[in-house]
């Protein structure tokens, strides 16, 4: 498989995906046709809005992108691309819409064939076993909590530390991952802001400037750096 797993569309001082911009040129060379998800948004930009804000930076580059929601079909939507950009926004809702809209399974089968996935936030999310480390609020329903399943683990985007000598701040993310390592075994990622994985068949490379933390179930965490990863698929 083909992923680009990230954390976060924007980072601080620049613009939407800028920073990402090189890898996105390397990882999408030789596909022409980049259909973009928007249905993670609930609120405050329409599918439009979102989807032309994703083709200002894609046809820059030279791609040629258009949104699901442009299609009749999931069917036509699925056939016409090559690749596939799954924006941010909630996750609850983007797994319920792609159930509903029946492109889910078109993309998993699509992506597991060989055609490339980039995923931010809340499409970041759906790389896992579940959406059960989102950080979002379950504001929707989708039939099920389980996601692509493309990993072999789960991921927590936007993943924080806790302040220094900040005294409260509710629960730690590590503390809310320890919960749920209380119910379910499978290893979570924390992805810090500004970091993303890359998977080209069994190479698996965290990039960025940050480390990122792998929870394991009744195992102390453990600080990643960027590189290759070994062991997690």
């Amino acid at each position: 498989m083909k992923l680009l797993i990230v954390s976060t569309s924007t980072v601080y001082g620049q613009g939407y995906l800028q920073y990402l911009t090189p890898e996105i040129t390397t990882f999408f060379r030789g596909y022409k046709r980049i259909l973009f998800v928007p249905y993670a948004r609930p609120s405050g930009i329409s599918h439009e809005d979102y989807t032309e804000k994703a083709c200002s930076v894609f046809e820059g580059l030279r791609f040629i992108m258009k949104g699901a929601h442009e299609f009749d079909k999931a069917e036509d939507a699925n056939d016409w691309a090559d690749g596939f950009f799954v924006g941010g926004g909630n996750t609850f809702l983007l797994l319920k819409k792609l159930y509903e809209t029946g492109l889910l399974p078109l993309i998993d089968a699509k992506v597991r064939a060989g055609a490339p996935y980039m995923g931010t936030s809340a499409g970041c999310n759906l790389s896992g076993i579940s959406i059960g480390t989102t950080n979002d609020m379950p504001i929707v329903q989708p039939p099920v909590l389980k996601a692509f399943g493309w990993l072999p683990f789960n991921i927590n985007p936007h993943y924080l530390d806790p302040v220094p000598k900040q005294e409260h701040m509710g629960e730690s993310r590590e503390t809310r991952i320890a919960e749920f390592h209380h119910f379910n075994a499978q290893p979570v990622l924390g992805l810090r802001e500004g970091s993303w994985l890359k998977l080209t068949d069994d190479y698996l490379e965290l990039k960025g400037l940050l480390t990122a933390r792998l929870f394991k179930k009744d195992e102390s965490p453990v600080e990643l750096k960027p590189g290759r990863l070994t062991g997690l698929l």
